[in-house]
């Protein structure tokens, strides 16, 4: 993957979002050519010659130091997760900080484990790099795919994996009521496993397959947007439970750095959290995948 020039993908993309307007310049005529920023704007903003950012675009410069990555960054207006994976991608022009990707296949923290089986009552799995359930409990099961086999983590081949699930899977597709927000979510993160681990050939084959069967993974994996799994509020159209509205949020390991636990939770008294306690005694595998993804969606409870 590092030979497709990640770097200078990213950086192009990001001064094509950048007006002259947003940064600051004068625009003469309507004769431009590109709606973003020129190659020679941008390093006149960098403080840097022409030449060189067009090598360094190009993958022809060696690895840039701090201070030019810095200057790059605050002239395309990039926000903190963007400045961290710029580092990140110009890191492997040199050689350095490359995390290479274990070839065989992860198993879930076991801290995570007993942090998961300690709260019954939270919809709660572990993601791996590639988006991979490594492990889930009951109610975070029964939240987004019933229609899984609950054991279906445990087999490393055929394991599911939600980037899959939310792109290809339409009982998933149909569970959240703002897909668009969430599938961006998903591309984002996955931009920034790719600068973490440019060696790991699962994540490239991901990818790959990915782009081939969704052209909406296609169009937005070409955008190169990054984000951090983060916290955000999603309103879900539950087949059994009804409208729900959950908190999800995403929190590494400590032991693990590829490794999130990802719970959903609501409010204390709120009818999504009477929603979520219904949760438990949702039977895996009771619905087909046709079931869950019917066109008319579950009533809202009362």
């Amino acid at each position: 993957m590092a030979e497709k020039n990640e770097l200078g993908m990213f950086l192009r993309a990001s001064r094509a979002r950048i007006t002259p307007e947003q940064a600051g310049l004068t625009r003469y005529g309507d004769n431009r050519r590109v709606a973003g920023l020129r190659r020679e704007e941008l390093a006149m903003l960098a403080g840097v010659s022409s030449s060189y950012y067009t090598r360094l675009e190009q993958g022809q410069a060696g690895g840039p130091s701090a201070q030019v990555l810095n200057s790059l960054a605050a002239a395309l207006l990039l926000n903190d997760d963007e400045r961290a994976h710029l580092h990140t991608l110009a890191s492997h022009n040199d050689g350095t900080l490359r995390m290479r990707a274990v070839r065989t296949a992860e198993s879930a923290d076991p801290a995570l484990l007993e942090l998961i089986d300690s709260m019954p009552d939270i919809p709660a799995m572990v993601l791996g790099r590639r988006s991979e359930v490594l492990a889930w409990n009951h109610v975070g099961h029964a939240l987004l795919t019933p229609h899984l086999s609950f054991d279906a983590p445990q087999h490393p081949h055929s394991r599911p994996v939600l980037a899959e699930l939310v792109f290809l899977d339409s009982a998933l597709k149909a569970l959240y009521v703002d897909w668009t927000a969430k599938s961006r979510a998903v591309v984002g993160d996955l931009r920034l496993a790719v600068g973490q681990y440019p060696d790991d050939t699962g994540l490239a084959s991901l990818i790959g397959m990915l782009s081939m069967k969704s052209p909406e993974f296609a169009r937005l994996w070409a955008d190169n947007r990054v984000q951090a799994r983060s916290t955000a509020v999603y309103e879900l159209r539950h087949p059994l439970v009804g409208a729900l509205t959950v908190t999800k949020q995403s929190l590494q390991s400590p032991g693990n750095y590829s490794q999130v636990l990802v719970t959903h939770t609501a409010p204390a008294g709120s009818t999504s959290r009477e929603g979520l306690s219904l949760l438990h005694h949702v039977v895996p595998g009771a619905l087909a995948p046709s079931e869950l993804s019917a066109s008319t969606p579950p009533p809202a409870r009362a």
